[in-house]
């Protein structure tokens, strides 16, 4: 292959021309194409990675376009899924990379298809239930991940090798109880904050792809743009020090199913996610029908929006059967308005 495209990236001695065609063979999972996942996208789209794969869950809507660098109006008026409008995008900017557009809710039942046969795994997540369940994947597989996260101003990011370094459970034992940490609807995302997180995060994923993985520091990097300050802690140890259950004594509460719910609120949108018991194929056609007295009915080929007459709220509905109910953080009120209108 020509790698003229690449000119300034294999003149950097680090990379070279060796580095640059380990990466043209990478495949790297995204799970996430959010703030973190578009930069991060992006960034290796460029750079050559050979084979990107895109998972996300959602739409894109007007807020997201402060910060996720892949979108534009066009996108929201659309009504595009994240990874489909991505995919697209990505494609205009590197033709040669094989991208790949999923749209579903990563979870205990799919993870493992979703990331099976990829390099690396890469943490472009909104919530710590996924990041979690996560970690359970890569322990189980064998298969390194990089966890990232951005709130406000500030982000850390962490390289997982799985049975080698520090997993996420020995940093983090479980999932933060509600209210005890920021989220995004009450500290808001910095886009800086998000291109310096991304950034350390494909530093990091360009130098396992390129066949340099003792190159990635076992570090928790914490940046904070509105500071301007930057500390990394080694965790070299941490795996040995901790008696961690999850990589030491072989749980896996997240990946069984015995942890996580079917139903979560997504942060900063006013808005719940909501899935069915049983996942199964909707003909969005026949439900656009079926609904069509109940309130101003859209879709398209990925998903159906409703709006409902004389509610404050709004669904869209995905062809697997999940959906976003707008209008609300409560997640009793939002299984009640699915099961009204799409069903138990």
């Amino acid at each position: 292959m020509d790698l003229e495209r690449y000119s300034k990236q294999v003149l950097f001695t680090e990379i070279g021309e060796a580095g640059q065609r380990k990466l043209l063979a990478g495949r790297a999972v995204l799970l996430g194409c959010g703030a973190l996942g578009s930069v991060l996208a992006e960034t290796l789209v460029r750079a050559g990675v050979g084979h990107l794969r895109i998972v996300d869950r959602d739409f894109v809507e007007l807020s997201n376009l402060q910060r996720q660098v892949l979108f534009d109006e066009s996108d929201v008026a659309e009504r595009l899924p994240k990874a489909v409008a991505a995919a697209a995008k990505l494609r205009r900017i590197n033709s040669s990379v094989s991208i790949e557009p999923v749209v579903v809710d990563v979870e205990h039942t799919n993870v493992l298809s979703l990331i099976e046969g990829f390099n690396l795994i890469l943490d472009g997540s909104d919530n710590f239930e996924l990041r979690f369940l996560i970690n359970d994947a890569s322990l189980d597989t064998g298969i390194p991940w990089l966890y990232a996260g951005v709130i406000g101003s500030h982000g850390q990011v962490m390289p997982i090798f799985p049975n080698q370094s520090a997993c996420l459970r020995c940093l983090i034992e479980r999932v933060p109880d509600a209210g005890s940490t920021e989220t995004c609807d009450t500290a808001g995302v910095l886009g800086p904050a998000v291109q310096v997180v991304a950034s350390l995060e494909a530093v990091a994923a360009l130098k396992f792809l390129s066949g340099q993985p003792e190159k990635v520091a076992r570090t928790l990097s914490y940046v904070d743009v509105w500071d301007g300050t930057l500390r990394q802690l080694n965790v070299a140890d941490l795996r040995e020090k901790s008696d961690c259950p999850a990589c030491k004594h072989g749980e896996r509460l997240w990946l069984s199913g015995e942890m996580g719910s079917r139903t979560s609120v997504l942060c900063g949108r006013n808005a719940v996610q909501v899935s069915p018991t049983e996942r199964g194929e909707l003909v969005l056609e026949d439900l656009a029908a079926r609904l069509t007295s109940a309130g101003e009915v859209q879709f398209n080929d990925y998903l159906l929006r409703l709006s409902p007459h004389g509610s404050p709220f709004e669904l869209t509905v995905f062809r697997d059967g999940r959906a976003i109910i707008k209008g609300t953080d409560d997640l009793g009120i939002a299984r009640g308005v699915y099961s009204r209108y799409v069903g138990s």
